[in-house]
């Protein structure tokens, strides 16, 4: 159970655990960045996470959040892609859930699944909304200034920041921008342009 969790978490985390091994029988599981996160022959496809007031389930796949964008679900910028989870009556369906779950796995199996930073990224059009990383939305929830400060930006205030980051072709890289971002955003900083020639790759 994640180390977070509050009584009111528990039984939602406890029911979409059990989810998660009903449609992925075998999946694995580990802790990073804090939070439990579930795998299928080693590729990270979803993970979990709670606050004092709510709960977070997101998927770690682009081709995830491409699926549930469709049909209206996702929720990027918030805690996981149900948004902010206070009960079990805020999620879908125990059917829908699990066809999503098997999505994602099967998607992880053949090699579709996994950050969309460990895939090399995959950036938005100058125009497009870019949607919040997990690993970056993982770091935030360690930082609770920082996430404050970043939701209380403008859309493109958050976009800079989400470009910044996406941009970057290493993994590691990535992660550099990512404890960057969080030092800045905990001062209540925007993004500063000279970030990018600091550090490239």
């Amino acid at each position: 159970m994640d180390r977070h969790a509050g009584a009111f978490a528990q039984p939602i985390l406890t029911h979409l655990r059990t989810l998660v091994h009903e449609a992925a029988p075998g999946a694995t599981e580990q802790i990073k960045w804090s939070r439990p996160f579930f795998l299928v022959d080693g590729t990270l496809f979803a993970y979990m996470t709670s606050f004092k007031q709510h709960c977070g389930f997101g998927f770690w796949s682009p081709e995830m959040t491409a699926v549930l964008a469709k049909d209206g679900i996702a929720e990027p910028n918030a805690s996981g892609t149900f948004g902010r989870i206070t009960s079990l009556d805020a999620l879908p369906s125990r059917e829908v859930l699990l066809g999503y779950l098997r999505h994602a796995a099967d998607l992880a199996r053949k090699g579709a699944g996994g950050s969309s930073m460990a895939t090399g990224g995959r950036r938005a059009s100058a125009k497009a909304p870019i949607a919040e990383p997990p690993e970056f939305t993982a770091a935030l929830a360690d930082s609770r200034a920082a996430r404050q400060h970043f939701d209380a930006m403008s859309a493109s205030c958050r976009r800079e920041y989400l470009d910044w980051i996406t941009s970057a072709k290493k993994h590691e890289t990535r992660l550099r921008r990512i404890a960057q971002a969080v030092a800045q955003l905990n001062q209540g900083k925007r993004y500063n342009g000279q970030y990018r020639s600091s550090q490239t790759g």
